[in-house]
Protein backbone atom coordinates (compact mmCIF):
# COMPACT_ATOMS: atom_id res chain seq x y z
CA UNK A 1 0.00 0.00 0.00
CA UNK A 2 1.56 3.79 -0.31
CA UNK A 3 2.73 5.37 2.15
CA UNK A 4 2.82 8.64 0.74
CA UNK A 5 2.55 11.29 3.35
CA UNK A 6 -0.23 13.07 1.35
CA UNK A 7 -3.82 11.35 0.53
CA UNK A 8 -4.04 10.25 -3.20
CA UNK A 9 -7.20 10.86 -5.48
CA UNK A 10 -8.16 9.55 -8.22
CA UNK A 11 -10.44 10.67 -11.46
CA UNK A 12 -11.33 9.61 -14.73
CA UNK A 13 -13.48 11.62 -17.80
CA UNK A 14 -14.41 9.89 -20.91
CA UNK A 15 -13.02 11.16 -23.82
CA UNK A 16 -16.70 11.33 -25.81
CA UNK A 17 -18.75 14.58 -26.75
CA UNK A 18 -17.81 18.06 -26.66
CA UNK A 19 -16.71 18.82 -23.19
CA UNK A 20 -19.13 22.13 -21.52
CA UNK A 21 -18.88 24.38 -18.59
CA UNK A 22 -20.94 21.41 -16.67
CA UNK A 23 -18.06 19.10 -16.93
CA UNK A 24 -15.36 22.25 -15.99
CA UNK A 25 -17.75 23.53 -13.07
CA UNK A 26 -18.47 19.99 -11.62
CA UNK A 27 -15.55 18.00 -11.88
CA UNK A 28 -12.46 19.48 -13.63
CA UNK A 29 -12.24 22.76 -11.39
CA UNK A 30 -12.20 21.07 -8.30
CA UNK A 31 -9.65 18.53 -9.81
CA UNK A 32 -7.44 22.13 -10.33
CA UNK A 33 -8.25 24.04 -7.66
CA UNK A 34 -7.45 20.49 -5.22
CA UNK A 35 -3.47 20.31 -6.81
CA UNK A 36 -0.91 20.56 -3.94
CA UNK A 37 -2.93 19.58 -1.26
CA UNK A 38 -3.17 15.86 -2.35
CA UNK A 39 -1.34 13.25 -4.41
CA UNK A 40 -4.18 13.59 -8.14
CA UNK A 41 -3.91 11.17 -10.90
CA UNK A 42 -6.50 11.92 -13.40
CA UNK A 43 -6.75 10.07 -16.34
CA UNK A 44 -8.39 10.09 -19.54
CA UNK A 45 -10.15 6.72 -19.32
CA UNK A 46 -10.73 6.00 -23.29
CA UNK A 47 -10.93 2.12 -22.39
CA UNK A 48 -14.56 2.93 -20.90
CA UNK A 49 -15.44 4.78 -23.81
CA UNK A 50 -15.12 1.66 -26.16
CA UNK A 51 -18.00 -0.03 -24.18
CA UNK A 52 -20.29 1.16 -27.18
CA UNK A 53 -19.01 2.05 -30.75
CA UNK A 54 -17.11 5.15 -31.41
CA UNK A 55 -15.71 5.98 -34.93
CA UNK A 56 -11.33 4.91 -34.85
CA UNK A 57 -10.80 8.51 -36.27
CA UNK A 58 -13.07 10.75 -34.44
CA UNK A 59 -11.72 8.64 -30.88
CA UNK A 60 -8.58 9.31 -31.61
CA UNK A 61 -8.88 13.25 -32.09
CA UNK A 62 -11.07 13.43 -28.81
CA UNK A 63 -8.50 11.43 -26.66
CA UNK A 64 -6.11 14.34 -27.86
CA UNK A 65 -8.55 17.35 -27.42
CA UNK A 66 -9.48 15.76 -23.84
CA UNK A 67 -6.40 15.75 -22.66
CA UNK A 68 -5.40 19.79 -23.98
CA UNK A 69 -8.46 20.86 -22.94
CA UNK A 70 -7.44 19.14 -18.81
CA UNK A 71 -3.78 21.18 -19.33
CA UNK A 72 -5.91 24.31 -20.99
CA UNK A 73 -8.19 24.30 -17.42
CA UNK A 74 -4.97 23.95 -15.31
CA UNK A 75 -4.05 20.89 -14.62
CA UNK A 76 -0.42 21.32 -13.84
CA UNK A 77 1.38 18.06 -14.65
CA UNK A 78 4.01 18.77 -12.60
CA UNK A 79 1.80 18.51 -9.45
CA UNK A 80 -0.95 16.30 -11.29
CA UNK A 81 -0.60 12.93 -12.78
CA UNK A 82 -2.59 13.26 -16.20
CA UNK A 83 -2.31 10.50 -18.54
CA UNK A 84 -4.11 8.39 -20.78
CA UNK A 85 -5.59 5.37 -20.06
CA UNK A 86 -5.00 3.01 -22.36
CA UNK A 87 -1.33 4.06 -22.44
CA UNK A 88 -1.05 2.04 -19.25
CA UNK A 89 -1.42 -1.37 -19.54
CA UNK A 90 -1.85 -2.02 -15.88
CA UNK A 91 -5.44 -0.97 -16.23
CA UNK A 92 -6.76 -3.90 -18.93
CA UNK A 93 -4.49 -6.31 -16.87
CA UNK A 94 -5.54 -4.98 -13.46
CA UNK A 95 -9.00 -5.41 -14.68
CA UNK A 96 -8.95 -9.10 -15.86
CA UNK A 97 -7.10 -10.00 -12.09
CA UNK A 98 -10.57 -8.00 -10.05
CA UNK A 99 -12.91 -9.81 -12.75
CA UNK A 100 -11.51 -12.81 -11.40
CA UNK A 101 -12.63 -12.46 -7.91
CA UNK A 102 -16.17 -10.32 -8.73
CA UNK A 103 -19.51 -11.91 -8.38
CA UNK A 104 -21.31 -11.79 -11.10
CA UNK A 105 -24.38 -10.60 -9.07
CA UNK A 106 -22.23 -7.60 -7.82
CA UNK A 107 -22.33 -6.28 -11.39
CA UNK A 108 -25.70 -7.01 -12.75
CA UNK A 109 -27.16 -4.88 -9.93
CA UNK A 110 -25.60 -1.67 -10.92
CA UNK A 111 -28.04 0.86 -12.06
CA UNK A 112 -26.35 2.35 -14.98
CA UNK A 113 -25.98 -1.06 -16.71
CA UNK A 114 -29.87 -1.26 -16.34
CA UNK A 115 -30.19 1.90 -17.80
CA UNK A 116 -27.68 1.05 -20.85
CA UNK A 117 -29.11 -1.89 -21.70
CA UNK A 118 -32.51 -1.53 -21.45
CA UNK A 119 -32.12 1.16 -24.13
CA UNK A 120 -30.16 -0.95 -26.23
CA UNK A 121 -33.23 -3.42 -26.05
CA UNK A 122 -31.89 -6.98 -27.65
CA UNK A 123 -29.61 -8.75 -24.44
CA UNK A 124 -27.60 -10.16 -27.72
CA UNK A 125 -26.88 -6.67 -28.20
CA UNK A 126 -25.22 -5.64 -25.34
CA UNK A 127 -21.76 -6.35 -25.06
CA UNK A 128 -19.74 -8.00 -22.11
CA UNK A 129 -17.66 -4.95 -21.89
CA UNK A 130 -20.72 -2.78 -20.45
CA UNK A 131 -21.55 -5.58 -17.85
CA UNK A 132 -17.47 -5.35 -16.64
CA UNK A 133 -16.64 -1.81 -17.12
CA UNK A 134 -17.26 -1.18 -13.04
CA UNK A 135 -14.36 -3.60 -13.01
CA UNK A 136 -12.14 -1.89 -15.50
CA UNK A 137 -13.14 1.25 -13.15
CA UNK A 138 -12.71 -0.53 -10.21
CA UNK A 139 -8.87 -1.52 -11.17
CA UNK A 140 -8.09 2.47 -12.20
CA UNK A 141 -8.81 3.37 -8.66
CA UNK A 142 -6.91 1.00 -6.85
CA UNK A 143 -4.14 0.39 -8.47
CA UNK A 144 -3.04 3.58 -7.15
CA UNK A 145 -4.37 2.90 -3.98
CA UNK A 146 -6.01 6.23 -4.31
CA UNK A 147 -8.05 7.31 -1.02
CA UNK A 148 -10.19 9.33 -2.80
CA UNK A 149 -12.50 9.57 -5.51
CA UNK A 150 -14.37 12.72 -6.41
CA UNK A 151 -18.03 11.92 -8.03
CA UNK A 152 -20.99 12.65 -8.81
CA UNK A 153 -24.08 10.96 -6.97
CA UNK A 154 -24.72 9.02 -10.06
CA UNK A 155 -21.31 7.29 -9.64
CA UNK A 156 -21.35 6.65 -5.71
CA UNK A 157 -22.21 3.25 -6.71
CA UNK A 158 -19.63 2.53 -8.93
CA UNK A 159 -17.13 3.60 -5.92
CA UNK A 160 -18.79 1.13 -3.54
CA UNK A 161 -18.11 -1.47 -5.73
CA UNK A 162 -14.54 -0.50 -5.84
CA UNK A 163 -14.39 -0.92 -2.31
CA UNK A 164 -16.25 -4.28 -2.01
CA UNK A 165 -13.62 -5.38 -4.46
CA UNK A 166 -10.81 -4.08 -2.69
CA UNK A 167 -12.09 -5.55 0.47
CA UNK A 168 -12.98 -9.12 -0.72
CA UNK A 169 -9.60 -9.70 -2.59
CA UNK A 170 -8.01 -8.06 0.57
CA UNK A 171 -9.75 -10.81 2.48
CA UNK A 172 -9.01 -13.45 0.55
CA UNK A 173 -4.96 -12.43 -0.49
CA UNK A 174 -4.23 -10.09 2.59
CA UNK A 175 -3.53 -6.82 2.66
CA UNK A 176 -3.24 -5.27 -0.67
CA UNK A 177 -6.05 -2.29 -1.56
CA UNK A 178 -6.61 0.92 -0.16
CA UNK A 179 -10.01 0.65 0.35
CA UNK A 180 -10.87 4.17 -1.16
CA UNK A 181 -13.60 6.66 -0.36
CA UNK A 182 -16.56 8.66 -2.65
CA UNK A 183 -16.44 12.56 -2.76
CA UNK A 184 -19.48 14.39 -3.30
CA UNK A 185 -19.49 17.98 -4.25
CA UNK A 186 -21.80 20.19 -2.49
CA UNK A 187 -21.59 23.47 -4.86
CA UNK A 188 -21.89 23.19 -8.49
CA UNK A 189 -21.84 19.20 -9.17
CA UNK A 190 -25.15 19.02 -11.01
CA UNK A 191 -25.02 21.86 -13.65
CA UNK A 192 -27.80 21.49 -15.97
CA UNK A 193 -29.09 22.50 -19.18
CA UNK A 194 -29.84 26.23 -20.42
CA UNK A 195 -32.33 24.73 -22.52
CA UNK A 196 -33.79 22.29 -19.93
CA UNK A 197 -33.09 23.32 -16.35
CA UNK A 198 -34.87 19.92 -15.26
CA UNK A 199 -32.20 17.97 -17.07
CA UNK A 200 -28.09 17.82 -16.57
CA UNK A 201 -25.77 19.52 -19.19
CA UNK A 202 -25.12 16.79 -21.70
CA UNK A 203 -21.44 16.03 -23.87
CA UNK A 204 -23.55 14.49 -26.35
CA UNK A 205 -26.56 17.41 -26.92
CA UNK A 206 -26.37 18.99 -30.28
CA UNK A 207 -27.28 22.17 -31.32
CA UNK A 208 -27.41 25.49 -29.83
CA UNK A 209 -29.07 26.75 -26.64
CA UNK A 210 -28.18 23.67 -24.46
CA UNK A 211 -24.98 24.47 -23.31
CA UNK A 212 -21.56 26.41 -23.30
CA UNK A 213 -18.65 24.74 -24.55
CA UNK A 214 -15.19 25.49 -23.46
CA UNK A 215 -14.68 26.27 -26.77
CA UNK A 216 -17.43 28.57 -27.50
CA UNK A 217 -16.61 32.35 -29.09
CA UNK A 218 -17.15 35.24 -26.11
CA UNK A 219 -20.45 36.12 -28.68
CA UNK A 220 -21.58 32.35 -28.33
CA UNK A 221 -21.60 32.42 -24.56
CA UNK A 222 -23.68 35.37 -24.18
CA UNK A 223 -26.34 33.95 -26.61
CA UNK A 224 -26.58 31.08 -25.15
CA UNK A 225 -26.80 32.51 -21.99
CA UNK A 226 -29.44 35.18 -22.76
CA UNK A 227 -32.18 32.33 -24.25
CA UNK A 228 -31.31 30.54 -21.13
CA UNK A 229 -35.01 28.85 -19.73
CA UNK A 230 -35.91 30.69 -16.38
CA UNK A 231 -39.33 31.34 -15.39
CA UNK A 232 -42.43 33.96 -15.24
CA UNK A 233 -41.41 35.31 -11.66
CA UNK A 234 -38.53 38.04 -10.86
CA UNK A 235 -37.28 37.16 -7.95
CA UNK A 236 -33.17 35.76 -8.74
CA UNK A 237 -32.94 33.37 -5.59
CA UNK A 238 -31.66 30.45 -4.25
CA UNK A 239 -34.33 28.01 -4.35
CA UNK A 240 -35.71 24.14 -3.86
CA UNK A 241 -38.86 25.43 -6.62
CA UNK A 242 -39.10 23.19 -9.54
CA UNK A 243 -40.33 26.04 -11.23
CA UNK A 244 -37.37 28.15 -10.12
CA UNK A 245 -34.45 25.78 -12.07
CA UNK A 246 -33.21 27.88 -14.38
CA UNK A 247 -32.95 30.50 -12.06
CA UNK A 248 -31.19 28.17 -9.31
CA UNK A 249 -28.85 26.81 -12.25
CA UNK A 250 -27.42 30.32 -13.46
CA UNK A 251 -27.20 31.23 -9.90
CA UNK A 252 -24.86 28.35 -9.04
CA UNK A 253 -22.92 28.80 -12.04
CA UNK A 254 -22.71 32.29 -11.06
CA UNK A 255 -21.61 31.02 -6.74
CA UNK A 256 -19.23 28.28 -7.92
CA UNK A 257 -17.38 30.91 -10.70
CA UNK A 258 -16.93 33.94 -8.04
CA UNK A 259 -16.80 32.07 -5.08
CA UNK A 260 -19.10 33.84 -3.12
CA UNK A 261 -21.23 32.29 -0.78
CA UNK A 262 -25.09 31.84 -1.51
CA UNK A 263 -26.41 34.70 0.87
CA UNK A 264 -23.43 36.81 -0.80
CA UNK A 265 -25.09 35.89 -4.23
CA UNK A 266 -28.45 36.87 -3.53
CA UNK A 267 -27.28 40.09 -2.02
CA UNK A 268 -25.48 40.65 -5.07
CA UNK A 269 -28.16 40.72 -7.41
CA UNK A 270 -30.73 42.50 -4.54
CA UNK A 271 -31.45 45.45 -7.03
CA UNK A 272 -30.90 43.72 -10.12
CA UNK A 273 -34.38 45.00 -12.33
CA UNK A 274 -35.33 41.34 -13.64
CA UNK A 275 -33.78 38.30 -15.02
CA UNK A 276 -32.25 40.41 -18.09
CA UNK A 277 -29.97 41.48 -15.74
CA UNK A 278 -29.08 38.04 -13.82
CA UNK A 279 -28.21 36.94 -17.41
CA UNK A 280 -25.87 39.16 -18.09
CA UNK A 281 -23.57 38.93 -15.33
CA UNK A 282 -23.40 34.90 -15.43
CA UNK A 283 -22.37 35.61 -19.10
CA UNK A 284 -19.63 37.97 -18.14
CA UNK A 285 -17.98 35.63 -15.55
CA UNK A 286 -18.70 32.39 -17.64
CA UNK A 287 -17.12 34.30 -20.84
CA UNK A 288 -13.77 35.53 -18.09
CA UNK A 289 -13.49 31.52 -17.34
CA UNK A 290 -13.65 30.58 -20.76
CA UNK A 291 -11.71 32.73 -22.90
CA UNK A 292 -8.49 31.97 -20.95
CA UNK A 293 -9.17 28.27 -21.25
CA UNK A 294 -9.82 28.68 -25.53
CA UNK A 295 -6.84 30.25 -26.06
CA UNK A 296 -4.75 27.99 -24.06
CA UNK A 297 -6.49 24.81 -25.48
CA UNK A 298 -5.99 26.23 -29.17
CA UNK A 299 -2.34 27.13 -28.38
CA UNK A 300 -1.94 23.50 -27.50
CA UNK A 301 -3.81 21.96 -29.86
CA UNK A 302 -1.43 23.63 -32.62
CA UNK A 303 1.84 22.51 -30.76
CA UNK A 304 1.71 18.49 -31.46
CA UNK A 305 5.09 17.93 -30.41
CA UNK A 306 4.36 19.22 -26.65
CA UNK A 307 1.25 17.29 -26.71
CA UNK A 308 2.70 14.42 -26.94
CA UNK A 309 5.91 14.83 -24.67
CA UNK A 310 2.87 15.77 -22.43
CA UNK A 311 1.00 12.54 -23.14
CA UNK A 312 4.10 10.32 -22.72
CA UNK A 313 5.42 11.83 -19.92
CA UNK A 314 1.83 11.13 -17.70
CA UNK A 315 1.67 7.42 -19.11
CA UNK A 316 5.41 7.00 -18.19
CA UNK A 317 4.30 8.07 -14.62
CA UNK A 318 1.47 6.42 -14.00
CA UNK A 319 2.87 3.50 -15.15
CA UNK A 320 5.83 3.69 -12.42
CA UNK A 321 2.89 3.35 -9.74
CA UNK A 322 0.04 1.17 -11.58
CA UNK A 323 2.44 -1.88 -13.19
CA UNK A 324 4.33 -2.73 -9.97
CA UNK A 325 0.67 -2.92 -8.02
CA UNK A 326 -0.66 -5.12 -10.89
CA UNK A 327 3.07 -7.42 -9.81
CA UNK A 328 2.21 -7.34 -6.48
CA UNK A 329 -1.68 -8.45 -7.36
CA UNK A 330 -0.18 -11.17 -9.72
CA UNK A 331 2.27 -12.83 -7.12
CA UNK A 332 -0.65 -12.41 -4.20
CA UNK A 333 -2.69 -14.21 -6.41
CA UNK A 334 -0.33 -17.30 -7.01
CA UNK A 335 0.75 -16.63 -10.58
CA UNK A 336 4.25 -17.18 -11.59
CA UNK A 337 6.85 -13.79 -12.37
CA UNK A 338 8.31 -14.13 -15.30
CA UNK A 339 11.86 -15.41 -15.51
CA UNK A 340 14.72 -12.79 -15.84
Amino acid sequence: MTSAARRRVFSGIQPTGNLHLGNYLGAIKRWVDGQGEKENFICVVDLHAITLYQDPEELRQQIRQLFAHLIAAGIDTDETTLFVQSHVRAHAEGSWLLSCITPLGWLQRMTQFKDKSSKQGRQDGISTGLLTYPVLQAADILLYDAHEVPVGADQKQHVELSRDIAQRFNHLYGETFVVPEPKIATIGARIMAFDDPTSKMSKSATGGGHAVRMTDSDDVIRKTIKRAVTDSGRAIEFSDDPEKAGVNNLMSIFQVLTGKSRDECVEHFAAARGYGDLKTEVAEVVVEAVRPHRERYEALMKDATELDRLLALGAERAAAIAEPKVAEVKERMGLLAPAG
